[in-house]
């Protein structure tokens, strides 16, 4: 039984209580969302970043699953249906980095699949389920607009031979991207992903020093790292609708790492 649907509009933001997927959290929030975050930990562990997106006027709802459990998807809809009765946008964030950097020629099997299952197949049948109940909504009333964001990476085109099983898992969401975009622009939905580079998080922590000395040695064209509230206000204005008749399409936020330099 769903509850009355909220005059706010709701966003899911998977792996949405620390890193990348909190700051994009917080812009919604800043931008008038109420918002539900997943992860894998208690609640108790992500009360701090719930407490947070509260401060700044949302309501939030936090659902402990893994994404790469499909049967968890419906049950974490099922929540945000009973709790908000409703689903504006959903941001695909969760992911994870191999737990060993290994080369190609020595890369395991199990990690490809542990990768493939959390970065690629998860979130693709997560937007599966979240576009069919948005297109139910949309059926019952015609103003209703809905948004669905990939946070992919830079590794969709950008070669790391130690990690080839993330950047394959980031390359099939960037595809993702292209196919649902294709398949629900009739519907009303928008499509987008979101790139980003260098960014300063947990995932990056123990390559610090080496992302340090290549940023001072050029790698990026603005000499900084990223920050998850920079990913944040482009999955925002996104989901806002700023960026309107512009489904598909793709947003580096890499400062500038991957445009081409003499």
């Amino acid at each position: 039984m769903s509850s009355s649907p909220t005059d706010k509009p709701v966003a899911l933001v998977t792996g949405g209580s620390r890193g990348i997927g909190f700051g994009v959290a917080q812009e919604l929030a800043k931008s008038g969302f109420d918002i539900t975050i997943n992860g894998r930990r208690l609640q108790a562990d992500v009360q701090d970043a719930i407490d947070g997106l509260t401060a700044l006027g949302a309501e939030v709802l936090y659902c402990a699953c893994d994404i790469a459990d499909l049967e968890a998807h419906g049950q974490m809809l099922g929540a945000i249906r009973n709790k908000f009765g409703r689903l504006d946008a959903l941001v695909n964030n969760a992911g994870v980095a191999p737990s060993v950097r290994a080369d190609i020629l020595d890369a395991s099997s199990e990690s490809f699949d542990r990768l493939v299952n959390i970065n690629l197949r998860g979130p693709y049948f997560l937007t599966q389920a979240a576009a069919r109940w948005m297109i139910e909504q949309k059926n019952a009333d015609a103003s209703f607009r809905g948004t669905i964001v990939n946070v992919s990476s830079i590794s969709a085109t950008v070669v790391s031979v130690n990690r080839g099983d993330y950047c394959i898992s980031k390359a099939g969401v960037a595809m993702a991207t292209q196919l649902w975009s294709a398949r629900l622009g009739a519907e009303g939905i928008a499509v987008y992903e979101v790139r980003p580079g260098v960014i300063k998080t947990d995932m990056t922590a123990g390559v610090t020093e080496k992302y340090d000395k290549l940023i001072a040695e050029g790698l990026t064209v603005e000499p900084r790292w990223g920050s998850p509230e920079d990913v944040g206000k482009a999955v925002a204005s996104l989901t806002r609708g700023d960026f309107a008749y512009a489904t598909g399409n793709v947003v580096m936020v890499d400062g500038g790492l991957t445009c081409q330099r003499l």
